[in-house]
């Protein structure tokens, strides 16, 4: 079954933040999954104001899309944006 990973984060250094994006990608398809949403215009139907950047990734299982987050792959990658991109990372299994 597929399990997604929503992105919720506020950049805070557009510039530093383009060299995450140049790394992540690849290991994003190392395992398995794809990019289905990254950033695009956002508007709040419900609660507070969204004002962060939403990613949507698809992986084919929850096990890949833990197997890409805790990769030591990842686990560099997400260095380049500590301090100038936090947010939060939900894990969410599909209903296909």
């Amino acid at each position: 079954m597929a399990a997604y990973i929503i992105v919720r984060a506020k950049i805070n250094d557009p510039e530093r933040y383009k060299v995450y994006l140049e790394v992540v990608p690849s290991i994003i398809t190392r395992y398995g999954g794809r990019t289905i949403v990254r950033g695009g215009k956002n508007e709040t139907l419900e609660g507070e104001q969204e004002n962060r950047r939403i990613v949507v990734l698809k992986f084919p299982s929850i096990k890949k899309a833990k197997e890409f987050y805790y990769s030591k792959e990842y686990q560099e990658a997400k260095k380049l944006r500590e301090n100038i991109a936090p947010g939060e990372l939900l894990l969410i299994e599909g209903i296909e």
